[in-house]
């Protein structure tokens, strides 16, 4: 699984990214994550909003930081197999 949070480095892109890294631990599931900053990589998500989370290559959450819960629960929800 590869989850992606993008934005410009703003304190609610770094909490997105922190929440995410809790989800996982919490899950336990095996995750590529990556902090995407570069903003022609954002514009190419077609993001209408950051922070963006994607999950395998699809906008799952955008413009609002997700909360542990709930990036638990979308990671749940896009699970491949």
């Amino acid at each position: 699984m590869e989850i992606k949070v993008l934005g410009s480095g703003c304190s609610n892109c770094k909490k997105l990214h922190q929440n995410v890294l809790k989800a996982v631990e919490e899950l336990n599931v095996e995750a590529n994550i990556l902090y995407v900053t570069d903003l022609m990589a954002i514009a190419q998500a077609n993001l209408m909003r950051t922070p963006g989370l994607l999950i395998d290559g699809k906008v799952v959450s955008y413009g609002k930081v997700c909360d542990v819960e709930e990036v638990k629960t979308l990671i749940s929800a896009n699970k491949r197999g």
